[in-house]
């Protein structure tokens, strides 16, 4: 059977640097690759489009920086789609809502990120955020229940969506990792370019968002005789540059790396620190096994499906810092064997298993659309 021509909706995308933005490029390139079409509708942006990108117009979004806000516009290179794939409830996931019912053709729903984390973005006081927090729980499950079916990175992500009360079906699906792209890289080369010690490097990359807690980082490496890595950029950096200059320990902030350059920086990590309580899946995580290096992470959320224990890294209580430099002088001491682990599970989270799985969804969605 030929594969259907989708429709994809998403208010992040390249130049941004996040998991939603790679999900969706990168599933995009693995579906065209085996002869199907996937279109993506995106916020305008400094990312110059090739075929089958189509920018919306954009406002910047007053309430985190670097994001921009696209109209809820249909391009007209979409309007014959067979399904729309929406990654967002928002502006651009309500246009991909009204092109579905427009055509008549199901709406997938993809859930990436817990809307009521970011409360704390738009709210004021305590009062505030809870309100929005409530609210926005009860959009999600508005949009959400209005797909033919909703996609989930993990279990517990998608334990949690059941939770919300949404009454559709709700299938997992790994985002998946790039890993002819993610694999391990010349430590040394990474290091000399960035101008870092030798000695052990401890580090994160992605987005620097106060939900992510990465002042437990440095927390966590205090008297530790290792030197603190981050990559990325986002709202959060100004405060955790002032809690580095206030430490005792060496810190490094890369700013926002190409994409080419992240193999590179995983592979000359000896331990990549994720503290980050709201995953849906921490693909970062699954990115770094890939290139060989283990996770010291939170045991909360889809991390703790996402790291295998004693096997490819350690976990450790939310808000417990001594835990976490437990977890980390732990991956440390063990990183021979675990970079073993690691390196021997890549295939199972590639991503071409993720987009076997979407065809069976898709398919699924459509079967009875085609029947009439």
């Amino acid at each position: 059977m030929a594969l259907p021509h989708v429709a994809t909706f998403t208010d992040t995308y390249l130049p941004t640097v996040n998991g939603v933005t790679y999900t969706v490029k990168t599933w995009r390139d693995h579906w065209q690759a085996r002869g199907g079409r996937m279109d993506v509708v995106y916020p305008r942006s400094a990312h110059e489009p090739t075929a089958g990108e189509h920018p919306v117009r954009s406002l910047p979004f007053p309430f985190y920086e670097g994001y921009r806000l696209g109209m809820p516009q249909i391009p007209g290179g979409v309007r014959n789609a067979d399904l729309v794939h929406a990654h967002t409830p928002f502006s651009l996931g309500m246009a991909g809502q009204r092109l579905a019912r427009k055509l008549d053709v199901p709406l997938v729903a993809s859930y990436h990120t817990p809307t009521a984390e970011y409360a704390e973005y738009v709210s004021f006081n305590g009062a505030v955020e809870a309100a929005v927090r409530s609210s926005a729980e009860s959009y999600e499950r508005w949009y959400l229940d209005r797909a033919d079916v909703v996609v989930a990175p993990s279990d517990r992500t998608a334990d949690y969506i059941r939770d919300l009360g949404v009454d559709v079906e709700v299938a997992v699906i790994s985002n998946g990792v790039d890993t002819d792209f993610f694999e391990p890289k010349d430590r040394d080369a990474f290091r000399e370019r960035h101008d870092l010690p030798d000695g052990p490097l401890v580090g994160y990359t992605g987005r620097h968002g106060y939900e992510k807690c990465l002042e437990d980082i440095v927390a966590a490496c205090e008297g530790l005789d290792v030197t603190v890595v981050f990559g990325g950029d986002g709202p959060a950096r100004e405060e955790l540059e002032a809690t580095a200059a206030e430490s005792a320990v060496d810190v490094r902030f890369l700013g926002f790396l190409d994409r080419e350059e992240l193999p590179g920086l995983y592979s000359a990590l000896d331990v990549f620190a994720f503290p980050s309580p709201v995953e849906t899946q921490g693909l970062v995580a699954l990115e770094a096994n890939c290139c060989g290096t283990p996770v010291a992470g939170v045991d909360a959320g889809a991390l703790s499906d996402t790291i295998e224990d004693g096997e490819t890294g350690y976990s450790y209580d939310e808000g417990d810092i001594d835990g976490f430099r437990r977890a980390i002088e732990r991956t440390l001491a063990e990183s021979t064997r675990l970079r073993e682990n690691c390196l021997a599970r890549r295939e199972r989270v590639g991503v071409g298993h993720a987009i076997d799985r979407l065809a069976s969804v898709y398919e699924g969605v459509l079967s009875p659309v085609r029947s009439h």
